[in-house]
């Protein structure tokens, strides 16, 4: 059976990201292989992960690489190299540009904090919170050249308390998100293998 490349794009601690590498490790991503991590924070936890799990890295910032344009021509000539398949973005904080989208079409897929179409872009628990609505969830969706407006694939409800702080919601959508991911990515690496 193929083995389905992936590179996994994350800015932060890498929560999402360790989860679904100790999947892989526990061989509960099927024939997913997670190839590569990306990041715009070269000293992101992680990127240390990555290292220590001996996961290959791109790891460099818009300006070390002269821009945007640039940045996204040498990771898709890196992505090239190692012959990904699927794009996983885990908690990246950066809007991703048309060339990457346009050479990852249905190849890509973003985990958001809302259940969207609710509470696009930046801080989607502080705008659910900030909106007192009963529930919020977690998302996955296609990336396309709209933010947080591509195709759902798969979301998960999480119900709020008005007395909810903004540190238990997000443990909250964390335990999902780490749930949930994981086995979209095995179904998706199953169907693009069959």
């Amino acid at each position: 059976m193929k083995t389905v490349q992936i590179a996994v794009f994350a800015s932060g601690e890498g929560t999402n990201f360790r989860r679904l590498v100790e999947s892989e490790r526990a061989d509960e991503l099927g024939c997913g292989h997670i190839a590569l991590l990306v990041s715009d924070k070269p000293h992101s936890g992680a990127v240390s992960y990555a290292r220590e799990m001996g996961i290959a890295t791109f790891a460099h910032t818009h300006k070390e690489l002269l821009g945007k344009e640039q940045w996204e021509l040498a990771i898709l000539e890196e992505m090239q190299k190692r012959t990904i398949d699927l794009i996983v973005l885990a908690g990246y904080m950066r809007i991703i540009g048309t060339k990457v989208i346009e050479a990852y079409t249905k190849r890509m897929i973003n985990l958001h904090p809302s259940l969207l179409p609710a509470f696009k872009g930046l801080d989607a628990i502080g705008q659910a919170l900030a909106a007192q609505v009963k529930e919020t969830g977690v998302t996955i969706h296609y990336v396309d050249a709209d933010l947080d407006a591509g195709p759902i694939i798969a979301q998960q409800r999480v119900p709020l308390e008005p007395s909810d702080t903004y540190e238990q919601v997000a443990r909250r959508i964390q335990r999902v998100e780490h749930e949930l991911l994981p086995r979209v990515v095995k179904q998706w690496c199953e169907k693009e293998t069959r």
